[in-house]
């Protein structure tokens, strides 16, 4: 039986101080993955290396193939040790596998009391546009990432590009296709060359850089096979970036440099395809002005817990913000885990993070009965790293030594990126 938490439930939810307590409990996580979006096979080694990583913090983990059912440790197994591949599955089969998965999803989501929280490791499809956190929030259980109206609004491009421009975050212009209306003649004004994208798919999936009219119709054709609207933008020439974003701090800037004229699928989940440099070599100026960009980005969307945000940089140091993913991959090849490892934050660490910050979510159950089981004298550890933090709003909150101690790995950081 789980040993009471160290405040009362008529508290609601733990505060800041009583978070860091957790580093002493075992909390019981269920790891959501598969799925049956274009994403499944990311989606499971995101969710195979999580859980793998939250038990060696001393974590209960119950692993959960939202398609298929519970894992075996078998079967994990035999999942860490398989490649992503270089293709997503074919749609027919995952058509098919989504017939048959609606009752598996809706039985295999936990209870309140079966876990204290739910770590989503999928993406795409119905686990990342707002239709399982609405499952999840009529369950009661917290879970990780961004409730589900911010999750709807990034999985949407064309909505989160209004968004992005109502909040000063600049975005290349584009128009949408929609099934009723596929016609190209609006796009003229746009120029070449152009990206042609599912409006709702991540990974690229269905993604085509058109350099001539002529490829217009196959690939307007190819991103329709994936969504029944098609965005068309203008491509942005230059240097492609990524900002993590971890609750209200801005993890360090990546650069990615794809061995393809575009960062692909293949290119993401084949290792060597593309070099990612963590920190990215650039300056103090271009630094900032990204990550400035990125947090107003995650504040334009209502995002929460962990979120990377990607970017086109030109010539002259202007960004153009590309997308928000709000589950961002975390296999062996993930932008966000490079980023954490940049700013001295291990990968179990930086799971234990995201599940605490599923209980400082807006959307996290107030009260309750959730009660972690005290941890193993030894058995588990936790660190605040040096990392880009945005101004607290409550700065009282932070005990005053913590602070001083983030502070200073702050400001390292920092100088050592901006030589």
């Amino acid at each position: 039986m789980n040993a009471p938490l160290p405040w009362s439930s008529e508290l609601g939810t733990p505060n800041l101080e009583q978070l860091l307590l957790l580093e002493h409990f075992d909390v019981k996580i269920t790891v959501l993955m598969g799925g049956t979006s274009a994403e499944r096979n990311v989606s499971l080694a995101s969710g195979v290396r999580v859980a793998e990583a939250l038990r060696s913090v001393g974590h209960t983990v119950t692993a959960v193939d939202t398609a298929r059912g519970p894992l075996s440790e078998a079967a994990e197994r035999k999942l860490r040790q398989s490649a992503v591949g270089t293709l997503p599955p074919a749609q027919d089969e995952l058509d098919k596998m989504a017939r048959e998965a609606l009752t598996q999803t809706v039985r295999v989501l936990p209870k309140r009391g079966d876990a204290d929280v739910v770590f989503l490791a999928l993406h795409g499809g119905h686990g990342e546009d707002g239709t399982i956190q609405a499952l999840l929030d009529l369950t009661a259980v917290p879970y990780t990432g961004s409730g589900h109206l911010a999750s709807a609004l990034a999985m949407d491009k064309d909505l989160s590009k209004h968004l992005f421009r109502r909040a000063d975050v600049q975005t290349a212009d584009w128009v949408m296709l929609s099934n009723d209306d596929p016609g190209s003649f609006k796009i003229e004004h746009l120029g070449l060359p152009l990206i042609v994208k599912p409006s709702k798919q991540g990974s690229t999936v269905g993604l085509t850089l058109v350099k001539d009219r002529g490829e217009l119709p196959a690939a307007i054709a190819e991103a329709f096979r994936y969504d029944d609207e098609v965005m068309v933008e203008q491509f942005i020439a230059g240097r492609e970036f990524t900002v993590g974003i971890l609750g209200d701090d801005a993890l360090p800037v990546g650069e990615i440099i794809a061995k393809h004229e575009i960062y692909d699928y293949e290119c993401k989940y084949t290792p060597g395809m593309a070099q990612e440099i963590f920190p990215a070599s650039i300056s103090e100026a271009w630094r900032d002005k990204l990550q400035d960009q990125a947090r107003l980005a995650f504040k334009a969307l209502k995002l929460g817990g962990c979120a990377r945000i990607d970017f086109r940089m030109t010539e002259d140091g202007e960004p153009y913000c590309l997308e928000a993913n709000t589950l961002p991959g975390m296999t062996q090849t993930s932008l966000i885990p490079q980023a954490a490892q940049a700013a001295g934050v291990s990968f179990p660490e930086l799971c234990d993070r995201i599940v605490h910050l599923a209980f400082e979510s807006d959307y996290a159950p107030k009260g309750g009965d959730w009660a972690p089981r005290a941890r193993a004298q030894g058995s588990g550890r936790r660190a605040e790293k040096g990392i880009a933090k945005r101004p607290a709003k409550t700065p009282a909150k932070r005990p005053a030594a913590r602070a001083a101690k983030m502070a200073a790995k702050v400001r390292s950081k920092g100088k050592r990126e901006g030589r």
